[in-house]
């Protein structure tokens, strides 16, 4: 009896809830209108108010200016400033509001962080250069520090950091700092090329660190046992060797161990994005016009990086397809470069494998690459023409030419045709099914 009148209770509790919960869903909850943006119609989650006296919410706004618009969306009057205000009264009753709504599903809104503006920025900026001259190292450490963490907290800090320049000062910095002993300001040096290496994704500018000592320190990060250090020197050296001269360029090779370095972020990788900068630089500096260039290209081959790249390639990502690829086809330029991909089983089978499955641009270096190749050989018995028309090189080759591809590329499929049909007739070959019906003009 007892069980039987616990369960009824149980069951119109449970009936009392489900029929609450019923009548509170049939509620609808009216967002009061100054709670909505103008623009979105949403509610407000980070109010600012323009010059106009008009309220909004800062991501919609923004995404108004940055559109190249300078009226107030409202009123349509041409906005005096436009830097948005935050609005700390109405996001206060935003939030009271949400709070009181709670029960009804709404959560409330978190207070957001005020992003830096650009008197800040300029301020950490005079802070920055005021450091220098007096050789504060904790203090310029504490600021690079900071620029680091700003940027890192929004997109709207690292454009409003890149927009005024921050990168060209903590370019000032590590130079300034790079003249004494690596030893005494090893700790402000790392910090400034940490945060360096957060803004240069977006600073596309030619105030980076470029002097010989600042090189010189750089390679030291590159070289250490300090996974992270490694990771942001090569990170700021991808975007440095580009905009370098080709003495500043040479100076990597004269530095000892700047090549095995580089080398070693492909052999050993800590990471995508350090595997990828250490390919841009080595790609830059096979491709420089530089003396020395033949003697760079020859010390990466007696690294072994012919070797590793066509080991790479056999199943890498397309963008790191296409930078090992870009790589290989600088280091062809050379004899001795030839000569190692000459003597590598996989050398041909991957550049034939490569021309359509990737990209255009890794079609153009495979290309290249090839044209290199056969245009140099030397052997009597055809050698790496007789491979690439076993490797269907050829059908590869006339589909290109159908399908499309730039001037450059054209012209070095064309001649390549000329020379692998000389050796056809020799070759024993199965032609692919899906080239039956391919017009060939040989």
């Amino acid at each position: 009896m007892m069980i039987s009148t616990w369960r009824k209770r149980r069951a119109a509790r449970l009936a009392g809830k489900r029929r609450l919960e019923s009548e509170m869903g049939d509620i609808e909850v009216t967002i009061p209108n100054h709670f909505r943006c103008p623009i979105s119609l949403e509610l407000m989650k980070d109010p600012v108010t323009m010059s106009s006296g008009i309220t909004y919410d800062r991501e919609s706004i923004e995404k108004w200016i940055e559109a190249g618009n300078v009226t107030c969306p409202v009123t349509n009057r041409v906005l005096r400033s436009l830097d948005p205000i935050p609005n700390h009264t109405i996001r206060k009753m935003i939030q009271d509001w949400c709070v009181t709504n709670s029960s009804y599903g709404i959560e409330r809104i978190p207070t957001p962080r005020i992003p830096v503006s650009s008197e800040e920025a300029l301020e950490i900026h005079l802070k920055i250069k005021t450091a220098c001259k007096k050789g504060d190292q904790i203090g310029c450490q504490n600021l690079a520090a900071k620029i680091k963490a700003l940027a890192k907290e929004s997109e709207r800090n690292k454009s409003c950091l890149v927009a005024t320049g921050t990168a060209g000062v903590l370019s000032y910095a590590f130079d300034e700092f790079s003249k004494a002993s690596f030893e005494e300001n090893v700790a402000v040096l790392d910090e400034i090329l940490s945060s360096l290496a957060v803004l240069l994704h977006h600073d596309k500018a030619t105030n980076w660190p470029g002097s010989d000592a600042s090189i010189d320190r750089i390679v030291l990060f590159l070289k250490s046992e300090d996974l992270s250090a490694r990771r942001n020197a090569v990170l700021v050296l991808k975007e440095l060797v580009p905009i370098l001269d080709y003495r500043k360029v040479d100076m990597l090779l004269e530095i000892e161990g700047a090549m095995e370095a580089l080398f070693k972020l492909i052999k050993a990788p800590i990471c995508h994005a350090a595997t990828k900068a250490s390919l841009m630089v080595i790609y830059h500096m096979v491709t420089s016009p530089s003396p020395s260039n033949a003697k760079i290209i020859a010390k990466f081959v007696d690294l072994g990086l012919v070797s590793l790249l066509l080991e790479m390639l056999v199943d890498a990502e397309r963008s790191l397809c296409e930078k090992a690829l870009g790589v290989l086809d600088g280091i062809c330029g050379s004899d001795q470069g030839r000569e190692e991909a000459y003597n590598h089983a996989l050398t041909i089978p991957v550049l034939v494998r490569k021309i359509h499955r990737v990209s255009d641009l890794a079609m153009k270096f495979s290309v290249s690459i090839l044209f290199k190749l056969c245009m140099n050989e030397k052997r009597e018995n055809g050698g790496v023409l007789v491979e690439a028309i076993q490797r269907n090189a050829f059908e590869k080759l006339l589909v290109l030419l159908q399908v499309g591809c730039d001037e450059r590329t054209k012209e070095k499929a064309t001649q390549l045709l000329r020379v692998l049909n000389a050796y056809r007739s020799s070759v024993d070959c199965i032609d692919s099914v899906d080239f039956k019906n391919v017009k060939r003009p040989f």
